[in-house]
């Protein structure tokens, strides 16, 4: 029976992939190891100065050891650039060089040569995670905008900068498209414009072929992006407005589409940001990866241009992406009403159909889990669960089936999502999968001091369901009688009332929130379960005291 699952699994996975992905993931085995070794193009010269970009937090602590996702690793010899003891996306981070445009770089300049000039001699070409084209696109990236930004570049730097750039430009991650492809693409335009010639002018066609199709892909007519992480949508408007500084420098023209574009992607990232500055943790997002909405809003400012970091929508849908705002007095909901997208790439996908999170009096109240790791195995499976978030599960198991480290099998489909007068109507059919073809509808109302969670499970037969609400570890919440919970913030100013529906029997137990990759900061979540017979209504309302 484990087998057949197993396959089931591949194949509710492999199904929903485009042939060129097929075509591509084959073709990785019959590619070419032989090494291009011809000069390396000249230098460019910059025509206008080149901007600064938003500079990272410090990653380099010593002159070999350094601080990725809230954990410190020794690199004190060449085998540890690709240690098996140390997680994959540790040592991604350690070979894209965020460090060489970090705050307060120049101080750290001395080991930042010292760390170019090991990564050169101690990682063989194509050898090593460093060699992988995710890496190499974003190390190529960086190792540019260093430059640019006044740093001499030495003739063995910029020899390898060159075969890199060869390296990538026959190793496109056409088998994973999405973010992958734009940072791939984004690379060849920098080293198109970097470096003068034939060969630097056919990188920049490719890359800018790419880019010009994937912006229209990628960017939803919304303003999101299509993978519905705010964490990457995030990232992806800070590589857009990169490549307008790049441009601008160099004296190229861009495609007049960027900056409608950058002002939809500017409105959708506001109206998915929380009172405190930060985004809503839909799918794979943490705070820290990504530039800060004010960073970006500054950023562009410094490149000549006048952004609106006003929400898309203040009340209402975000239809393209599949999200929901609703803003009232002293409270905001941002609300998940879409499927997975796109179906060819769910890596960053959770299993939180029909979830929630809700902000009030400026501070979040429920919360999804966060996402800390990308690391295969059982916790990063549990973080995209259905239980992670704020919705229904129905017999154990998730709306959509998330397994491995980034795939989805049956993925639930979001239909009937309707927006009125701060009254938000979804529902998905996840479940259908299972005995009596369940399907999940909830509506939201959102008065000036509650919010009416209606939870409808139609279908046949006897099931077991379970609701969860997760709660921001500023808040203490206490049961009082079997279905109702008080909240009340640590200061003890505020409080919130959840009364729950009588029907289910509810407990409050230990979780865990996962605001950055690396953190686990311990709250509690409600968790209430029954058995009972299809259909069935669920009925929550939470109350708060208006001061607006």
């Amino acid at each position: 029976m484990k087998l057949l699952t197993q396959l089931g699994l591949y194949f509710h996975t492999l199904r929903y992939l485009k042939l060129i992905q097929v075509w591509a993931r084959i073709a990785i085995h019959f590619r070419s190891s032989g090494l291009d070794l011809r000069p390396v193009p000249s230098r460019r010269l910059l025509l206008k100065d080149w901007c600064i970009p938003i500079p990272r937090e410090q990653s380099q602590i010593t002159i070999d050891r350094f601080r990725f996702l809230n954990v410190e690793h020794q690199i004190a010899s060449a085998d540890d650039w690709n240690s098996q003891g140390i997680e994959k996306l540790w040592l991604y981070n350690l070979h894209y060089f965020d460090d060489l445009n970090a705050r307060n770089a120049i101080n750290r300049n001395p080991w930042h040569l010292n760390q170019v000039d090991r990564w050169i001699k101690e990682n063989p070409i194509g050898i090593g995670v460093g060699w992988e084209s995710y890496p190499v696109s974003l190390r190529v990236v960086n190792w540019i905008k260093w430059c640019l930004s006044g740093h001499e570049m030495t003739a063995g730097v910029r020899n390898s900068l060159a075969l890199q750039l060869r390296f990538l430009s026959r190793r496109l991650e056409v088998h994973l498209l999405g973010n992958h492809l734009f940072a791939n693409a984004k690379a060849l335009l920098f080293g198109g414009l970097f470096f003068d010639g034939c060969e630097a002018d056919a990188w920049y066609e490719l890359g800018n072929k790419i880019i010009s199709g994937q912006i229209n892909e990628q960017i939803l007519s919304d303003g999101g992006h299509f993978e519905r992480s705010p964490m990457y949508h995030s990232l992806l408007l800070e590589d857009i407005l990169d490549l307008i500084n790049l441009h601008h420098a160099f004296g190229k023209s861009i495609n007049p589409c960027w900056h409608e574009v950058i002002a939809k992607m500017f409105a959708w990232l506001s109206a998915m940001t929380h009172p405190d500055g930060e985004i809503t943790f839909f799918n794979d997002s943490a705070i820290g990866v990504a530039p800060k909405g004010y960073e970006l809003v500054d950023y562009a400012k410094r490149l000549g241009m006048q952004p609106s970091f006003l929400p898309s929508v203040r009340s209402g849908l975000l239809l393209d992406s599949g999200f929901a705002r609703i803003e009232v007095g002293d409270v905001l909901i941002f609300a998940d009403v879409g499927s997975v997208g796109p179906t060819y790439l769910p890596g960053h996908a959770h299993a939180g159909t029909l979830s929630f999170e809700l902000s009030i009096y400026g501070r979040r109240l429920l919360v999804n889990s966060g996402t800390s790791e990308y690391r295969n195995g059982a916790e990063r499976v549990r973080q995209r669960g259905t239980a992670a978030h704020n919705t229904i599960r129905v017999d154990k198991s998730d709306s959509s089936e998330v397994w491995a480290s980034f795939r989805v099998a049956r993925r639930a489909q979001a239909f009937g999502v309707r927006y009125d007068d701060n009254v938000l109507t979804g529902r998905h059919d996840g479940y259908v999968r299972l005995k009596g073809k369940p399907i999940h509808s909830r509506r939201w109302t959102a008065l000036q001091n509650s919010l009416i969670i209606l939870d409808e499970l139609s279908g046949e037969g006897s099931h077991f369901i379970e609701a969860f609400f997760h709660i921001h570890p500023y808040w203490r919440p206490r049961l009082i009688g079997n279905n109702v919970c008080e909240l009340v913030n640590s200061d003890g100013s505020d409080s919130v009332i959840v009364d729950l529906d009588s029907s289910m029997a509810w407990r409050l137990e230990p979780s865990t929130w996962h605001p950055q990759f690396g953190i686990s900061l311990p709250n509690m979540r409600l968790v209430g379960d029954r058995h009972g017979e299809f259909p069935i209504q669920l009925l929550t309302c939470i109350s708060w005291p208006c001061k607006s």
